[in-house]
This record gives C-alpha cells, structure tokens and sequence, in this order.
C-alpha cells in the first residue's frame, strides 16, 4: 500500500513571489502536499491559480530574476532541496525528478534530432557514450511507442505530429530513471485519441518503473481515471484535497463543487449550465479573509474577515472552508442557484441556410527548381453537410482531419477545388471577391486562438467596430459605438472596455470580444473553431450558455468545430464525424453519442475521459497516427487502424450505407443502404 510508505516528496508551506514592492505577485502561498512512491498526485485548477508554478518552484526553475521561493521546504526523502546549491538541482533535475511541459514544441530543441535530445540526458545522468546510449536510446523509444524507432531517432521535431512529440518528451524525461514525473498539462493539445495513448502509457511506465507522478491539470475526467489523491488550488492556496473516490463522491469546497456544475452534459440542454461569477483575484494584494468568498453562493460576511483554516472534512480529507467549521454565527446554506434555463425560442424551420456538396480542398505539393506539382494534399476530399437555419451542426475528429480547412473553404477563405457551397439562394464558390465582400456580414467565423485572431495595436473598441465599418453599416461613428457597448453588453462584458488592448484581458474575455465582432455584423452563420478548446471549465461553461442564449433569441446557425464531445453533446443538434477529409459518418447528437456505428466513432467517443470513477468502461485503443493527407490509404481510409477491417475495405472506399437521417461509410452496414 502507498500509504504505507514514506513520503517520496514533501512540500511544506512552500511560497513563491515575482517581482518586487507592492506590485509583487504570490502566485504561491503557503503550498503544503506530499507524494508517495509509485502514486498519482493530481493538482487541479484553473488557470493562473499557481499550479504549474509550485511545479516550478519544486525544481527551482522560477522565471529568473524576478521569482524567488520566499519562504517553506521541498523535501525529496531526507534531502532538502531548497537548500541545494545550483550545481545540487542539477543533479536532481532530470536524474530524481522528471518534467514534461505542457507544449512539446516549445521545450524541444528544434535543431537536434530527437534521438540527440535523449542521448543527452544519458550522457549527463548515466555517462552513457556510443552504442550503449544509441542501444538505450532505441529502448526508450520503443518503450514510449514510437513506431519504427530505428528511423525516427534520427528526425527533427518539426517531422512528429503533436502525440509523437509528446512521447518524445516523456522518453527524455524516461531517460533519467526519475523517481517522480511532474507531467504539467500533458495532454491539453491533443486529440482525445493521442490523449488517451499518452495517459495510458503513463500509467503503464508507473507501473514498470514505480514512479510517481505529479499530475497538473484542469480536466477533471483525467483526474477521475489516473489520480489516486487529488488536491484543488485557488488563488496560490490549497482549498481542498482528498482521495480521488472521496472526491468525486463529495467535494467539499464550494469551489470544487462549482467545478463539477460546469462540465456540460447531455442531459442539460435545455438548461444554462451553471457557471462561476466574476474572476479569480489579483495575486498582489493580502488577502484578510477567503479567496473565494466573491465568488461564492455559500459565503458570509465572516468569510471575508477571516482566513480560513485547513479542516478535515466529512469525506476524509481536508477543505479551506469557515462551512467545515461549523462556526457559531454561520447563517444557513442558501439553497444552490439552479441554472437558469436559457430563453428557448425554436428558430429552426428546416431549411437548410447552407448546402454543401462534395466540397474538395486539394494543395498542390510543388518540388524541384521550377517548383512543378508533384502531388497533392487532400485536406477535404468531397464533404457534403447542411445547416438548417437556427440549427448546429458540429463537425468532430482527430486535429489534421481537415475540419477548420472544411470552414475556410465554406466561406471561401480558401477557395475550394471542386464542389458547391449554398448559401441561402447564393453559389458562394462562383462569386468574385467583391461580391463576396458584400455578402460577409452574413457569415462569420470565430478562430480558435482569439488573441491571435486580434491585432494587438488595436483597441478591442476599434476591433469590433471595423467590422461595421468594412460593409458600411452601423450608420455614424456614434451610432456603431453605442452598438459596440450593445455587443459587449450582450456578450457579459463591461462597456468601459472598449480603449482596452487585447492583451489586457483573459482568455475567456478575449474569445467574448471575438464573439461579440462576429455579431457586429448580424450575421445568420457563425463557423466556430475549437472555441473553448483551451478554456477552464467555468470560462468554457459561460462561452456555451453565450452562445446556446445567442442562437435561440437571434436564430443563428452554427457550424460548430471541435473533438470535445462533451461540448457536442450539449450544443449540437447533428454530428458529423470526419476523419482525413471525408465525413464517415453523419447523424443526430442523441444516436451517435448513444448509437455510434462507425468504429472510428466508437473509438473516439471511448477515448473521452469521463468523471464517472467507476465506469468500467473499456476504451478502444487506435494503433498508429491518422496517415498523411497527402498519401492517403486505398480503400477506407481508416483501415490501417480499424480492428474490424475487412478485404474489401482496404480495395474500395465504402459508399453510405445506414439511413438518410444517419448514414455511415462502413462496409460493416453493407446490408443496409442509405437512400
């Protein structure tokens, strides 16, 4: 039993502080944990809350020289490691304790061969020279699963795909034999497929090796299938922390419970999903009572006088709470504040808004000196969809399947090689750039990073505003300003934002100014790109409830890019699932997440981590990444990775089969054709 033995690390009342004076920031306060030989300890939270800096603080790796540890311990056995000279860590970092970053691209070398990057911590750790470190590095290659080994040592990061990178970040932090990994948000840019690979892996190499882990995340369904302790952070501070079944069983802390009332799921549809007030505090001020306590429905004045002690609660672990105290004084629980259901006005009259028919998107490869076509990219290779009016469909799979090239090509940001695109009573892929100018007000589309998808000379007033003022509407200057107040209004933001920057605000903030300059414009389809892909639960809950409230009071259509289908499952209304550049399958939100019948369906809708800790669900594993695009497969598409492939679906790709409501392209319904 883990508990039985001794700590492997302990952290004690550890402190962080960045910067200096009275614009210092604590982004850690007092952190106090420890981990076990061969367990998982999960840190969860939103972000900015000083997860991954008390992972930093852990290894000294502070940002330098404006961090330093202000006060506390880390203990790694009987070793104090805070006290270490530089040239002390160095034998820690990478040898005792491991860290995979949260973006691979960033933390690898992009001019050494990956095969050179892990040779390297042999060579520092285990003086490894020549064909043992060659030999050694092959293992741990082959240990990660990286598929012909022998090969892909000798490439660069650039030539992996995002899950192959990751697993090259793991084998480097493999390479030292640590006794704790510190994975920091090891799956958040991964698909829910390479997701799955990489926490099954981890789990796997535990189990081999008898590591332990420090888990950082925000999601909670990873939480629920690899953590045995969980820990909560907020605002610099601990608030709750248990074992993983006691919490998901009984959070105690407001905070963690408005964390679970935020995920989205099916059965709230017809509801506003319940969502956190206002934002976390600034970490440069002293706080004299709870953190959280603004925030909060279960609050009282007393919380915002007194700090909260760490009590042991009902579930066996220990919550930051006055309400686990049982204070005299302490007024009633208030009843908790149901989701208000969103206004519902049914827009949808089925007519389709937009038609699509065998959409292709082919890029030219050029090579050579006189650069001549030596093949092509089939980023959409004959996508046909419809949008009724006030309706969703969301367009699902793997990154590199072709969906946001699916959105460009409708709305012609990238003009189509082939196919029709109906918009209305208009062939979008027939008119000029002039004409289609003219018609842009009508369609509109959200990007995935809103910072990047704003200039950031401009002020988010200005920003808003050009829209109107490209096609001429909005009337005067006066006029279109007081209807960029009306936008942000109706977005949840404050009209005295508009002589703001877009680097003045968060991530959630950010994609609410994005969706308010698409409304600029009153259009009748909005494309949305992964929009909540990198947001915390709460922010991504108040963006849906927008969104869901926009649709049924203004009757807008959305083409709805994502691999959440947890997000599918409560704002969709049609799925569409894809799979490199051909839809595979098509029908209703409640029969493909009930009913899936294609095995590429069934395989993602198997990899999405759930909160359910005793599910028993089995997953299906995909072997190998999604093929080249440029190279596709004969035959189906998927049957280099389809457990149930057949002869002839490696010869002919499979028409559609099923019904016309809920086709599929799998030889697996031939006996079943769709009319």
């Amino acid at each position: 039993m883990n508990d039985m033995k001794p700590p492997l690390l302990r952290v004690e009342n550890i402190s962080v502080q960045l910067g200096q004076g009275s614009r210092a920031i604590r982004p850690v306060d007092e952190v106090s944990f420890s981990i076990r030989p061969g367990e998982t300890f999960a840190l969860l939270g939103e972000s900015g809350c000083g997860k991954s800096m008390t992972a930093l603080a852990i290894l000294r790796l502070l940002p330098q020289p404006i961090g330093r540890i202000t006060g506390g311990r880390v203990w790694l056995g009987d070793e104090d490691i805070t006290a270490l000279p530089e040239s002390g860590m160095r034998r820690v970092r990478g040898r005792r304790i491991a860290m995979i970053f949260q973006e691979p691209m960033t933390s690898l070398n992009p001019v050494l061969t990956v095969g050179d990057q892990i040779a390297e911590v042999l060579r520092q750790h285990h003086a490894m020279k020549g064909r043992v470190a060659a030999d050694r590095v092959l293992e741990l290659l082959d240990a990660v699963g990286i598929p012909d080994a022998r090969r892909r040592k000798g490439e660069y990061p650039h030539q992996l795909s995002g899950g192959m990178k990751q697993r090259i970040m793991i084998a480097i932090a493999l390479a030292g034999e640590p006794d704790l990994l510190i994975a920091d948000e090891p799956t958040t840019a991964l698909d829910v497929t390479i997701q799955a690979q990489v926490l099954e892996l981890l789990q796997k190499l535990q189990q081999d090796t008898g590591m332990a882990i420090l888990l950082i995340t925000h999601d909670l369904g990873i939480v629920a299938g690899m953590a045995d302790r969980v820990a909560v952070m907020y605002a610099g501070q601990l608030v709750e922390e248990a074992d993983r079944e006691n919490f998901f069983r009984d959070p105690r802390h407001p905070y963690s419970r408005k964390l679970f009332e935020s995920l989205p799921d099916v059965r709230k549809r017809e509801q506003a999903l319940a969502t956190i007030p206002g934002t976390v505090p600034p970490l440069n001020v002293v706080f004299t009572g709870c953190r959280f306590v603004d925030r909060c429905e279960a609050g009282w004045d007393y919380c915002r006088d007194h700090v909260p002690a760490w009590n042991t609660v009902a579930n066996g672990g220990h919550a930051r709470c006055h309400r686990e105290a049982d204070h005299p004084g302490m007024p009633p629980l208030r009843e908790a504040l149901l989701p208000i259901p969103a206004p519902f006005v049914n827009q949808q009259d089925g007519k389709a808004l937009l038609q699509v028919d065998d959409l292709k998107v082919h890029f030219p490869i050029h090579r050579g000196v006189f650069r001549r076509v030596a093949g092509h990219v089939y980023a959409v290779d004959g996508i046909s969809l419809q949008i009724p009016r006030g309706s969703t469909l969301a367009l699902v799979g793997e990154s590199g399947c072709g969906k946001t090239t699916v959105g460009k090509g409708i709305l012609q940001l990238i003009r189509p090689t082939a196919g029709s695109v109906q918009f209305g009573a208009t062939e979008l892929t027939r008119l000029s750039g002039s004409e289609l100018r003219r018609l842009r007000a009508k369609f509109q589309f959200i990007f995935q990073d809103p910072y990047s998808s704003m200039n950031p000379r401009m002020m988010v007033g200005d920003i808003v505003e050009e829209g109107m003022i490209a096609q001429g509407i909005g009337g005067t200057r006066e006029q279109r300003r007081s209807r960029v107040e009306q936008l942000f209004a109706q977005v949840g933001l404050s009209a005295d934002i508009v002589q703001r920057y877009p680097h003045e605000f968060s991530g959630g903030q950010r994609q609410r100014i994005c969706i308010a300059r698409a409304l600029a414009v009153d259009p009748q389809l909005v494309i949305c790109d992964e929009p909540t892909s990198a947001l915390d639960v709460s922010v991504q809950a108040q963006i849906l409830n927008l969104l869901k409230q926009l649709q049924n009071t203004l009757g807008l259509s959305y083409l709805f890019i994502t691999h959440n289908l947890s997000v599918v499952s409560y704002l969709a209304d049609r799925v569409a699932v894809m799979y490199l550049g051909r839809i595979v399958e098509e029908g209703p939100v409640g029969e493909i997440l009930e009913n899936p019948q294609h095995p590429y369906t069934r395989a993602l809708l198997s990899a999405v981590p759930q909160i359910d800790v005793d599910s028993g669900r089995e997953i299906i594993r995909l072997t190998g990444d999604l093929p080249s695009p440029a190279n596709p497969p004969a035959g189906c598409h998927f049957h280099p990775r389809c457990a149930q492939a057949m002869p002839q679906c490696r010869q002919t790709y499979p028409p559609a089969f099923g019904t016309e409501l809920h086709p599929v392209r799998c030889f697996l319904y031939a006996g079943n054709v769709s009319q």
